[in-house]
């Protein structure tokens, strides 16, 4: 008898360990996985023809990522609560600026822009491009439909 509870309870457990796993592997949007891939599985939200922006959410936070057309990772930025944060994902991720202050030119484009977030893009004279991206709080409107 004792053999059979043991066996029993042993089940038990491994079947609410597996079950446990199983849920944590779900609990997350699955497009979240696909931040930092040349091209995600997600539409594209880009409010540039020369670029492709891809949003993603997970936790409550808002991911965009941004590629070029030929679908190389340029950038992507966390935001929540008007609060910005840098990923260390593409090859400009390096010329991305979220300082409030910018200097934009004729050449800076709107690539995103939603209720939590801007994103412009400005061609170097290096062939690098300098990201700027504004977190939008109740002092700091962005403009733009996108997304949200």
């Amino acid at each position: 008898m004792r053999l059979k509870m043991t066996l029993r309870g042993g089940l038990c457990c491994a079947l609410i360990a597996f079950t446990g796993s199983a849920f944590a592997q779900t609990a997350a949007p699955a497009q979240a996985s696909a931040l930092g891939q040349a091209w995600p599985n997600v539409a594209d939200q880009s409010q540039s023809p020369n670029w492709h922006a891809y949003v993603f959410f997970l936790n409550g936070v808002e991911y965009v990522q941004i590629n070029d057309t030929n679908g190389t990772v340029h950038a992507a930025i966390g935001t929540t609560g008007g609060a910005t944060i840098v990923l260390p994902v593409g090859v400009d991720s390096q010329n991305v600026n979220t300082s409030s202050s910018s200097t934009s030119t004729s050449t800076t484009t709107t690539v995103y822009s939603d209720s939590q977030i801007q994103i412009t893009a400005t061609p170097q004279s290096n062939g690098t491009t300098q990201f700027m991206a504004a977190g939008c709080s109740a002092s700091a409107q962005c403009s733009g439909g996108r997304g949200g």
